[in-house]
Parts: C-alpha cells; structure tokens; sequence
C-alpha cells in the first residue's frame, strides 16, 4: 500500500454508506439509546494496535464501538448538565466539513463568508450594532476569554499586550454563583480569581445596588474596574440578571459589560414571557453563547460577540510575514478569523451552524426552545402535584430544580437524591444531574432537548417517583 487514500474506492463507497445508513438509524430511533456503561471488553478494544487496518473494517468497529457509547444527550429524556441533542443536518454538514477540510483561520473560501453570515445573523438576533465583530469558537469557556480579553485592552490600552498588566489591580464582577468559566477566564487572563469581585445574588440575579457600591469600594481602594459580568441562564437555576440594569450601572460606570448566555441567550428567539428574560443583550460590550446547547446544533460550536470590531481585533491581530494578506488570489479574504481569537488553525463551526439556520429557519428553532421551557413548567407543576416531591426554586426557564422527599432531614435528602440519579441513568429510564440548593444536593433537570416530550416528562417524574 503506498499513501493513505483507500486502495479500493468502491469498497470504501460500499462500507462508508453502510455507516451512514446506520448513523442516520441511530438519530431516527434516538429514543431508544440512553446512555449505557462502556463494556471493559470494548473499552480496552480501543487501545490503539500496532497494526493498521482497512477502511471496510474501521468503518464496522466505529458502528460497533463508538457509536453506541456516547453520553446519551441525544435520548429524548437526557436532562443531565446543560447537554445539546444534536441535529440530522448536522450529520450532513459534518460530512462536507470533512470532505473540505477548511482550515478557517483565514484565507479567501467558502467557509470564511459563510462563518460572516452567521455572525451577522447573531448580530443581528442580538441586536448588536453593525460596529460589531464575532468569531466562532469552541464554545462559551473560550469566547469568555477572548471577550475580557478585549475588555482588558480598553481599560489598559494596547500596550498591555506587550508589557502586560504590571501593577494594576483590576476587577471583574459577578453574581455569586457565576459559572466557573468566569474565575478560569481571569486565571488565563494573569488577573487571579482575587481579582474576581462576586456579588450576593437572589431570584432576580446580580443586585445591581450591591454592585455599584462594590465598584465604588474598589475605586476608592485603588482598583480598577475592569467588567461587569451579566449572566443569562444560571447554570444551576435558569435564572437570568437584570441585563438592563446592569447596562445602565456599566454605561454610568465606564465599565465594560459582558453577558455569560451559554444556553440562556437563546431566548431572544423564544416566545413571550421567555423572551423578556434577555431584554438588555443588545446593550452588552461582548455575548459568549453557544449554538451547541440550547440551538441542538452538533458540538462543538460557541459565539463570542464583540460589540466594537476594533476592540476585538486590537486584542488579538498579529499576522507575520509569511501569512502577509495578498490583494487576490487564496490569500487575500480580509479579515481573517485568526485576526480575532487565538486560534490560527480552526475547522469548519459556522456550517453546521449555517445549515441549521437555513433548514429550520428562526421561528422553529425558537418554537423548540418555547417548548422546552414549557416541559420544565410542566415538571415543576408535577413536582408540585406529587408530595413528598417539592420544588427547590421556582422554574425561571428550562431547569427544573427539585428534591424527591422534602420530609427528609437535608443530610438524607441528599442522599436520596444522588442515589435516585445514578439509579436512573443505569437503568436508562432518564438522565437526571445534581446540584445543591440550601446545602441539599438536590435532582436538576436542564432541557435542552428538541426531541423531548410531554410523556417524556411525566414518565421521568414518574420514574423518580418509583424509585424513592
């Protein structure tokens, strides 16, 4: 055999479209493939062997042994963590993508303007003014340091990329709770997590009286406000801050305004009341999200969403010589997504994306999105109905909070409830995670999931309720 390319097309076209009939029976029929435990026979089976193989015979193990044992995010009763289910368009895309093999760092080619016609789409959707920038990322973990990245440039100015921060003791503020991508953004960013300033928090989020007097307090200490981070959809609760307050502290403040909407931004596409919970996005100074959560689109795909294009490049551009920008030719395609993040090589995220947009169009993906808000509603409402079942906190958006025995000492609800969710997700009946509420590790259910459904919510309350 001499290079790498099948020595037998036809065989490879036989055996690739094999796979792919069974890949597409696999999202037809992904209610009936909860997660399940990898084998130990089929987990030391992927020990990488010494020998090679044919394409006929990778193409059956992969049928075999990886595509059985995901995490099970597409079943229609996985509520666990903030998981997205996926799309059949995705499977096209990700075939081209493959077939291409664009790196999208730069460069004049089809991914580059169809990655700037979903950016604009988001701008758009966002209300972001046409000043803005974005740049499609691994998800909102990255875009969350590229956006205080920026942030950082302004209140230092550019010098700062090459003497760095030196002495300037900056602050980044947050309600308490915040998702932990926030204190690892600081930690990469040199700031430290003392740096973070995080905010007492209730049902309507950050309080914006306790964070104006944390900014005054800090100022007058020496330190320099740097960013207010806003968060749209908690990741324990669903809950949303009051963006448009907090736009009005930022803009009085001369601070910038960050929006962590990993999941919860999405709701700009919902229905009434859900929408409201965004209301103010469109003030921000930079959105991280991701399409690969509560847009089902493949993984993994984040935004981050600048809301002045100059700030986002003075942050990040620096070409060398040998990628000069050519006036014509396959170098030319100014400006290139390297020149906004920090990756050079990137694959293909936007047609995943792209396609999604144009096959579902806004109003059904929002229509999805409405839905499941709804199915968290309507699990409260069966919590509620199904004592010793109770709420921990009322449901916002699309997460569902809940203990199976509130008559129980907090020490043995806990309890309770973490051997409720192990026993579930063994036995494949849902995919419930944990967290803790008031000290009590309570059942969290996050729906994220486009193939969810009425039954499949009563039948998951149904199962917690068998197994206490």
């Amino acid at each position: 055999m001499s290079g790498l390319d099948p020595e037998d097309w036809e065989a490879f076209r036989a055996a690739a479209h094999r796979l792919l009939d069974t890949c597409i029976d696999r999202i037809a029929a992904s209610s009936d493939h909860p997660w399940q435990p990898v084998p130990d026979t089929v987990r030391d089976g992927y020990a990488v062997r010494a020998e090679g193989t044919t394409e006929a015979d990778i193409a059956a193990r992969l049928a075999t042994e990886a595509l059985p044992y995901g995490t099970g995010n597409t079943h229609s009763r996985f509520f666990g963590w903030v998981h997205g289910t996926g799309l059949a368009t995705g499977l096209l895309s990700e075939m081209v993508a493959a077939t291409v093999n664009a790196n999208c760092g730069g460069r004049d080619h089809g991914a580059v303007y169809i990655e700037r016609a979903v950016i604009e789409w988001c701008r758009q959707v966002f209300d972001f003014p046409p000043t803005a920038s974005g740049v499609l990322v691994a998800g909102t973990s990255q875009a969350t340091v590229l956006a205080l990245a920026a942030a950082r440039l302004r209140v230092l100015g550019p010098q700062v990329r090459k003497t760095g921060q030196g002495a300037a003791q900056l602050r980044v503020y947050a309600a308490a709770g915040v998702h932990n991508a926030i204190a690892k953004a600081v930690e990469l960013l040199g700031l430290g997590t003392d740096s973070l300033h995080l905010i007492e928090s209730g049902p309507d989020g950050l309080d914006p009286e306790a964070l104006s007097r944390a900014i005054a307090a800090d100022r007058a200490a020496g330190a320099v406000p740097m960013a207010i981070v806003g968060t749209a959809g908690s990741v324990d609760l669903g809950r949303f801050d009051r963006l448009e307050a907090l736009a009005d502290i930022a803009a009085a403040e001369s601070v910038w305004l960050h929006v962590d909407g990993a999941f919860g931004a999405w709701t700009r596409l919902a229905d009434p009341p859900w929408r409201a919970l965004s209301d103010g996005i469109g003030r921000a100074d930079s959105l991280a999200c991701d399409f690969h959560k509560w847009m089902y689109v493949p993984y993994d795909c984040g935004l981050c969403l600048i809301r002045d294009e100059a700030a986002h490049r003075a942050a990040f551009a620096a070409r060398p010589a040998y990628l000069e920008a050519q006036e014509d030719g396959l170098g030319g395609g100014d400006p290139w997504f390297c020149d906004y993040g920090i990756d050079l090589s990137r694959g293909n995220r936007a047609l995943k994306v792209w396609t999604a947009l144009e096959t579902y169009g806004a109003a059904r993906l929002g229509a999805a999105i409405s839905a499941n808000c709804l199915q968290a509603a309507e699990m409260g409402r069966l919590v509620e109905a199904s004592p010793p079942m109770a709420l921990a906190a009322p449901v916002v958006s699309n997460l569902c909070v809940f203990t199976a025995d509130a008559t129980l000492a907090p020490d043995a609800q806990s309890t309770l409830n973490g051997r409720i969710a192990t026993a579930l997700q063994l036995s494949g009946a849902a995919v419930f995670s944990t967290t803790k509420v008031g000290g009590v590790t309570c059942l969290r259910a996050a729906i994220t999931n486009h193939r969810t459904t009425d039954e499949d919510i009563a039948a998951a309350i149904g199962a917690v309720r068998e197994a206490s």
